[in-house]
């Protein structure tokens, strides 16, 4: 299978995991006007993307990943091709660096969405919302899903237990990853980062020991 195939079958293989995708959807359609725009960052293989854009919203969505998109492009081409969902990729510095084009003037964006973490590979989050603040209309929100930093699961790996005096002092973490870094991070530093573009809103879901993803709605400024 190309990486594409085989990352939606990874994810799709779980009955946690179809959950959390559930949970997470649902929580952006109750968050979200009929009709409106969302833009989908770290939007993987499409399968969020496609999910909205069959309940009547417009889509932009953005990886940065080239295997992802080739996935993506393939799942959605049907809503790509009438221009109900729009792509996006390419390096992540380039994204914060350039201006997409009149994204702002052509589809005020409503809702910002990040499903299964992509929040939580970023090393500076500030740079993110300031992005993302050009990029919304008035009164949009961030609904993101990022790692849980106490999620009991974790605890049985030395990671978790070497970090623990970092993640009290400063409130954030990170280890290694295929790809990069991979950041914990608390409710508390992610609040300070989206400042003073974004405020955390909302946190959901609970309790926060049981859940290795948690729910985080950021209200634009």
């Amino acid at each position: 299978m190309a990486a594409g195939e085989e990352y939606v079958a990874e994810i799709t293989a779980l009955e946690s995991d179809r959950r959390a995708r559930q949970a997470f959807q649902d929580l952006v359609l109750g968050s979200t006007v009929p009709g409106g725009c969302i833009f989908d960052f770290g939007a993987g293989p499409g399968l969020d993307a496609k999910f909205y854009a069959e309940r009547g919203f417009r889509v932009l969505a953005y990886d940065v990943d080239a295997r992802m998109c080739g996935y993506f492009a393939r799942h959605c081409r049907r809503e790509i091709e009438s221009g109900t969902i729009e792509l996006y990729q390419g390096e992540y510095r380039d994204f914060l660096e350039r201006q997409l084009p009149d994204i702002r003037d052509r589809n005020p964006v409503n809702v910002v969405t990040a499903n299964f973490a992509p929040f939580s590979l970023i090393d500076d989050p500030r740079e993110l919302f300031a992005k993302l603040h050009a990029l919304t209309a008035p009164g949009a929100r961030i609904i993101a899903s990022v790692l849980n930093p106490d999620f009991i699961g974790d605890m049985q790996y030395g990671w978790w237990w070497a970090n623990r005096l970092n993640y009290w002092r400063t409130g954030q973490f990170h280890v290694a990853g295929a790809s990069g870094r991979i950041f914990r991070r608390s409710r508390s530093n992610f609040a300070a980062h989206a400042a003073p573009h974004f405020t955390l809103q909302r946190v959901v879901p609970a309790p926060r020991l049981l859940t290795q993803f948690t729910f985080l709605v950021f209200a634009r400024q």
